[in-house]
């Protein structure tokens, strides 16, 4: 998803702490950890996650990449 991906705008900053939660705690089987990970301001519409203000759009995106590991690990098990 790129950050101008126009569904980003329908996130609210209660969507992204839940989505940041949900990374935290996927990460961790992984061995990533951003203790200090939170929203930040609201940009032109657009929530920023707060590890180097990041758009939303890369926490979707590392999501994603942390379901296809655990994906892939559990076919490995």
């Amino acid at each position: 998803m790129k950050p101008t991906d126009p569904r980003i705008r329908h996130f609210t900053d209660e969507h992204i702490r839940t989505l940041l939660a949900e990374v935290q705690e996927r990460g961790k089987r992984f061995g990533l950890i951003w203790p200090s990970a939170s929203t930040d301001k609201t940009l032109d519409g657009r929530v920023l996650v707060c590890f180097n203000t990041a758009p939303a759009s890369t926490l979707l995106n590392l999501l994603t990449l942390l379901l296809d590991a655990e994906r892939e690990t559990s076919c490995d098990s």
